[in-house]
């Protein structure tokens, strides 16, 4: 892995990233347990490998993934792309309190988040979710304000709908979307992916791996730790999950076939939807990392991705994405 440079991607007109980005989430919640020694050689281990693209949000932890990343960070800014979002509010305790993209709360996050990350400017600054109560022009126009200000290099939307895209593209120009999408997750394909093509803008999915079920490492709920958030997702209960493996299992084949694992398949899927995409699989342990970036030389031809395909075709996964947080993320 270490002799060859990183590929790179463009975002945007302007923005260059690792081929494949590093989700830092689980670092700090969601997925149970934490090691920060682990999490922390895992982003050094991720620069050393060329992999620069570093996400993160406000609400991870809460308030504590920022922190984590500024000091595996410190004496190693200029070597990363450091993502961070904000838009979703949680308690200090970690209750969800609802969407704000109110201009004067887009200001106060911003801050916050250079001042935990321990940097003078953000990257790529996320609207993590579109707030219902307030004109996508206006949060867009706050953080367009935060570029000119030096704060923030480029701008990007998360789980936005096409309208909404160009409505804000309209007032600055967005760099990139992230948005779920995987083998398990194809909606995107319809018209979110022709909309940020049309406007130039990049495209990053999350949850790449579909929440670690595309690797074919959990076989049971049992699998998953007490605390990890996947035990209540839709897609990882009863019969939904029973349907959800046997599709893995059929991932896994191909996988096998080719002397790849069914992450990397997954992954080398996504890499070949297009020069535009940047996954961003999540790992805190260096032995997936490792595993992650090794996808990113994996050639596959048409009828390897038609076979793929095939086995995983758009809405095949059974369950929703989330369970139904319509209070919170409307």
């Amino acid at each position: 892995l270490e002799n060859k440079p990183m590929k790179t991607r463009k975002q945007g007109p302007e923005l260059t990233v690792s081929a494949l980005g590093l989700g830092c989430m689980g670092m700090s919640e969601f997925y149970g347990g934490r090691d920060e020694a682990e999490a922390i050689a895992t982003l050094h281990r991720a620069l050393d490998l060329g992999i620069t693209f570093l996400d993160t949000a406000d609400m991870y932890g809460p308030h504590t993934n920022e922190q984590l990343l500024g000091n595996a960070l410190k004496g190693r800014r200029d070597q990363a792309v450091i993502a961070t979002k904000f838009g979703l509010v949680r308690s200090a305790g970690g209750g969800f309190v609802g969407v704000n993209g109110r201009p004067d709360y887009v200001h106060q996050s911003c801050d916050a988040s250079l001042q935990r990350l321990g940097i003078d400017t953000i990257d790529l600054y996320y609207l993590h979710r579109v707030d219902p109560t307030v004109p996508i022009e206006e949060t867009v126009g706050a953080m367009a304000e935060l570029v000119h200000q030096g704060k923030v290099r480029y701008l990007g939307l998360s789980e936005a709908a096409p309208d909404t895209i160009r409505r804000a593209h309209g007032v600055h120009p967005i760099t990139a979307l992230q948005t779920e999408y995987s083998l398990w997750s194809r909606d995107p394909e319809d018209k979110i992916l022709p909309a940020v093509r049309e406007l130039g803008i990049g495209f990053v999915p999350y949850s790449p791996l579909g929440r670690g079920f595309l690797s074919g490492k959990i076989k049971r709920l049992e699998d998953l730790a007490a605390d990890d958030y996947r035990r209540h997702s839709p897609r990882f209960q009863g019969e939904n999950f029973a349907k959800n493996l046997a599709v893995v299992e059929q991932v896994n084949l191909i996988a096998q076939e080719k002397g790849v694992t069914g992450s990397q398949l997954a992954i080398a899927w996504l890499l070949a939807k297009g020069d535009d995409i940047v996954p961003i699989p999540g790992t805190k342990r260096r032995q997936y990392l490792e595993e992650n970036a090794a996808a990113i030389d994996i050639q596959l031809t048409p009828s390897e991705l038609e076979r793929i395909e095939t086995v995983a075709p758009q809405d095949i996964a059974a369950g929703d994405r989330y369970p139904d947080m319509s209070s919170v993320n409307r």
